[in-house]
């Protein structure tokens, strides 16, 4: 297992083909602790983002190409998490 991330917000997991990305700011949002986001790394996530659209699930954000290179976009689950789906 490694973590290549070294700031204070995020931590990036890769372990035999999983990566998990957990970002966490601080913030609370409307007296709920809702600082917490997990992001998933898929394949396309345009092609993620027209799935999930399909699907009726409501998105927060858009797929955007991100300054790092990465490109995200930003939903939530049924129970409020949220996620991110990326590619590079």
């Amino acid at each position: 297992m490694s973590s290549d991330c070294r700031d204070e917000v995020h931590q990036f997991i890769i372990t035999e083909g999983t990566s998990l990305s957990i970002y966490n700011n601080g913030e609370v949002k409307n007296n709920q602790n809702q600082n917490i986001s997990i992001a998933f790394a898929v394949d396309d996530v345009d092609e993620e983002y027209e799935r999930l659209l399909k699907l009726g699930i409501y998105i927060i954000d858009i797929p955007k190409l991100q300054p790092w290179g990465a490109k995200n976009m930003h939903f939530c689950d049924p129970d409020g998490n949220h996620i991110y789906f990326r590619s590079i």
